[in-house]
């Protein structure tokens, strides 16, 4: 097994505690501390807020979405554009994914015709209709390379194939086999010097097959710069998921990043740290944040609720965020959220995303003083515990 190799781009472990790690990762716009959770910023903007509001809840790294910015404003303005850095005027480290998984889920909204078999997979790629107009587009393992090379994230992530999480076992298999194939037809694809390229993990809940396929992505030469794992929260149970990241996360390469893809509650953060992941993603804070719902160190706050009809404290009163500790009320933002007055998303966002910032950054400092048991045992509970408890 070999570490990162991509120029500019460095990953380095400062301190663990069980399976769980505090570790640095380098790259061209900055390092970034772990475990960290990154924003996600689908049309190249985390919704409702500027890139000053996401850098101050304490995110390092954003997520930009391939699809949607393959379809528009398309890959080739973005690069005139001096890449999605200099696009968004974000400052910091970018992941992108490969937009395989909305090929297959938002490309079946494309078809025009009843009955039309919208997304069709084969050993080249899969092909797909636009959700935007219909046009038919393939996006292949070196397409998703070349993609992505032109929107200029610092790192880059493989095509895969993501199976429903209550597929049948032969099913996973075949999906691992592919994903395997299509790795190494995108490790030999050109792209951009100084942007770093990850593999997938896929296995569903079969942890034999997760650890099969981590040794075999490891092992490639020449090699992926981090290794992540996809596949998870797709319909499995979340008990089932938690056991098998228990089981496997921590046999992932210890010299590369591990990187969960798309699991973000609080408790799944807490888990998978646990597990020994570096890195997350999901877009629950701020779609939980644009449906009312704000979460907190002691479980879920929904505004729209009556009981906030009058109530004058804040979301969180231990919370530093601009709406908490700008003294916003829950009565005000509930009125906000019933009046349809954006504010509220844009303050229910901000706050969400600096809790999420919180709960890592406390990982962070528990894992390196070495409480980092007490530490999760403790959140757990606390969010747990609430009358607005998720």
């Amino acid at each position: 097994m070999a570490g990162p190799r991509t120029e500019g781009f460095s990953f380095r472990v400062l301190a663990t505690s069980g399976h769980a790690r505090r570790t640095v990762l380098t790259t061209p716009h900055g390092e970034v501390d772990t475990p960290t959770f990154m924003p996600v910023g689908t049309q190249g903007s985390v919704k409702g807020l500027t890139p000053e509001e996401v850098a101050q809840t304490g995110a390092r790294i954003v997520l930009g979405n391939t699809y949607h910015l393959w379809l528009r404003p398309g890959p080739d303005i973005v690069s005139k554009m001096k890449g999605l850095h200099g696009f968004s005027r974000w400052p910091h480290a970018m992941l992108t994914d490969s937009g395989g998984f909305q090929a297959f889920s938002l490309g079946a909204n494309g078809g025009k015709k009843p009955g039309e078999s919208l997304v069709k997979l084969d050993e080249q790629g899969v092909t797909f209709r636009s959700h935007l107009d219909g046009s038919k587009q393939h996006l292949s393992p070196e397409e998703a390379v070349r993609v992505q090379g032109l929107l200029g994230a610092d790192i880059q992530m493989q095509l895969d194939i993501c199976p429903p999480g209550d597929s049948p076992r032969p099913v996973v298999e075949a999906a691992v086999k592919q994903t395997t194939r299509w790795a190494k037809r995108a490790l030999a694809t050109p792209r951009p010097p100084k942007q770093a390229l990850f593999g997938i993990i896929q296995g569903a809940c079969f942890a034999d097959l997760r650890r099969a396929h981590a040794e075999e992505l490891a092992a490639l030469d020449p090699g992926f710069d981090g290794l992540a794992l996809g596949g998870f929260s797709v319909g499995e149970p979340i008990p089932k998921m938690y056991e098998t990241l228990h089981e496997m996360a921590h046999l992932v390469d210890p010299e590369r990043p591990r990187y969960l893809m798309g699991v973000g509650t609080p408790r799944d953060l807490l888990e998978g740290i646990d597990a020994g992941i570096d890195m997350f993603d999901c877009v629950l804070p701020t779609r939980n944040a644009r449906n009312g719902q704000a979460l907190t160190r002691f479980g879920r706050v929904v505004v729209k609720q009556a009981r906030h009809r009058e109530d004058e404290r804040p979301i969180d009163p231990e919370c530093t965020c601009p709406c908490c500790k700008g003294g916003y009320s829950r009565a005000y933002l509930r009125h906000l959220y019933i009046a349809g007055e954006m504010t509220v998303l844009r303050l229910l966002s901000v706050h969400n995303l600096h809790f999420y910032g919180e709960l890592v950054a406390g990982a962070r400092a528990a894992i390196q003083d070495g409480t980092w048991p007490a530490y999760k045992a403790a959140a757990i509970a606390r969010m747990s515990s609430g009358e607005d408890q998720e």
